[in-house]
């Protein structure tokens, strides 16, 4: 195919095409799913999500669609990858949450450690409970001032590597939920001269390289795979994900394995409309040039308005002063409100209650507006809105604002945590306990402590202020108030002893995969941002 050829193909969306022009036909379906397309016998369905989709809703393998090589579907993992700059793209009907688990899954044949940046998020925890490799962290940055992590600067890479010489690959988050950009092309650089891959959470960052004006994506900066977390900025449908591996020298090792994984976590029934909203999307992203100026000149008019008011600050304005931080997505609007005398979440709260405005994300002290490439936000209604809000703090900050609390040390490592014997106790008991669970603030997901660690007392504080908080959820909690933490049961020697213990096969060292593949302990990491907001 001439690059001709391809410009012209981007432009159009065939597996979405495909399924559309199925859709249109007089089908008799006898097979599923069980709705038949039937709008006029399951008229609450159809009339709760219209016909069409009923309609688009098809079951995989189908003749003309996504079966036999050279499918529309194939053609539509081609024009991804083309357009990503991939030698492979996977499309996931699971998140960016599958894309970490495969991702974090493969690594496991490349060695039994893993350096991770310590404000994953707590899919890759998930990934690491299901291979059973150890985690050695590598830290970003933390603001205090705000609660929020950034990311890794290629010395901390380099020198989280040079401790744990046989690792398997490095996983790095870019960008932040906040739109911290950390430095790829130098992280990469520092991976590859250690001979192992980087990985690059890229959920965030699904628009990059699309826009002159928009940072370039992980795989055109030298990562190996990146997660596009698709349905974020790009404009897919919620739940709906990519995962990208790079041409390089991990390529021919990885491909093959991904692929594996990829058959273990994806559904044998993967949504037709979540598949063809990333084809579209794609579509969009490449045509979209012109809309994406105007979602730019929305979010640069946003910041500029909150400069000017002068009450509240432009988070992102501050970013220069940490290194880890080499450019900010420039969609992503933080807004430091405690400044303006009113916490994230009662400004989320009042948002929503008063205004009919949502925000993606608040911390005790900002929240996060996100505006979609292509998207044309009312930045009028959201400013007035913004600068209505009261100031319930008055003229000066708490006095004991919420700060994240710094990790327990690692005792264990997550898989042996997680599937040890376990048992519920009041919280304040857990202090000085081992985790048997991961516990976040969510979204995003950022685990605050891991199974395997310790559970200290102004961990256990933390977390009851933010389950306290408007709007305030701890994911992996045994209940909402976080009243009772599960902890490793240190006094059961065999699997089912104790009042409420979880039967546990305990974890079991994973055999070398490669000729060098070490094994080595982890260490204990910083804490990550704390926030409210939608689903990741």
């Amino acid at each position: 195919m001439t690059n001709r050829t391809a410009r012209t193909a981007q432009h159009t969306a065939p597996y979405a095409e495909a399924v559309r022009a199925f859709a249109r036909e007089d089908w008799l379906r006898l097979n599923v799913p069980g709705h038949s397309a039937d709008t006029l016998h399951f008229g609450p369905l159809a009339q709760f999500v219209g016909d069409v989709p009923l309609r688009l809703d098809l079951p995989p393998l189908l003749e003309g669609i996504d079966l036999g090589t050279g499918s529309p579907m194939d053609e539509a993992l081609a024009l991804a990858a083309d357009a990503w700059g991939a030698r492979r793209t996977w499309f996931l009907t699971n998140g960016a949450s599958q894309g970490n688990r495969i991702a974090t899954l493969i690594t496991q044949a490349l060695g039994t450690t893993l350096i991770v940046q310590r404000s994953v998020h707590s899919s890759v925890i998930d990934g690491l409970v299901l291979s059973g490799q150890k985690a050695a962290f590598a830290y970003p940055s933390v603001d205090a001032d705000l609660g929020i992590a950034h990311g890794v600067t290629p010395a901390g890479l380099a020198r989280a590597i040079a401790a744990h010489p046989e690792a398997a690959a490095a996983y790095l988050v870019s960008p932040s939920y906040f739109g911290a950009v950390a430095d790829v092309r130098a992280c990469a650089d520092v991976a590859h001269a250690a001979g192992i891959p980087l990985i690059v959470d890229e959920a965030w960052g699904s628009h990059f390289g699309f826009h002159p004006e928009l940072p370039a994506n992980a795989l055109a900066q030298g990562a190996d795979i990146a997660i596009s977390s698709t349905h974020k900025l790009a404009g897919s449908l919620t739940q709906s994900a990519m995962l990208h591996l790079a041409e390089g020298p991990f390529a021919d090792a990885l491909e093959p394995l991904i692929q594996r994984v990829f058959h273990t976590t994806q559904s044998t029934s993967a949504s037709a409309l979540l598949l063809t909203s990333l084809d579209v999307a794609r579509q969009a992203l490449v045509t979209g040039r012109d809309r994406i100026s105007a979602s730019l000149e929305a979010a640069d008019k946003m910041r500029a308005r909150v400069r000017s008011a002068g009450r509240f600050r432009v988070v992102s304005d501050d970013f220069g002063r940490f290194p880890d931080i080499a450019t900010a997505d420039p969609l992503r609007v933080p807004i430091g409100t405690r400044a303006g005398g009113i916490s994230g979440h009662e400004a989320r709260r009042r948002l929503m209650r008063d205004h009919r405005i949502m925000v993606e994300v608040a911390t005790d002290a900002a929240i996060v507006a996100v505006v979609g490439a292509g998207a044309a936000p009312d930045v009028d209604r959201f400013i007035e809105a913004l600068h209505a809000l009261p100031s319930p703090l008055g003229e000066q900050a708490p006095a004991n604002p919420l700060r994240l609390p710094s990790p327990g040390a690692v005792e264990m490592t997550t898989r042996e945590a997680f599937l040890a014997p376990s048992r519920t106790v009041p919280a304040g008991e857990a202090v000085g306990q081992v985790s048997a669970d991961t516990l976040a603030a969510y979204p995003p997901g950022i685990p605050n402590v891991l199974p395997g660690e310790v559970i200290t007392a102004e961990l256990v504080e933390f977390l009851h202020r933010i389950s306290a908080a408007p709007n305030g959820h701890v994911r992996g909690a045994a209940d909402p108030a976080v009243s009772r933490l599960r902890v490793v049961d240190r006094r059961c020697h065999e699997p089912g002893t104790g009042a409420d213990a979880v039967v546990g096969t305990g974890g079991r060292r994973m055999r070398k995969s490669q000729a060098g593949a070490g094994e080595r302990g982890g260490s204990g990491g910083v804490a990550a941002e704390v926030v409210h907001g939608q689903t990741r």
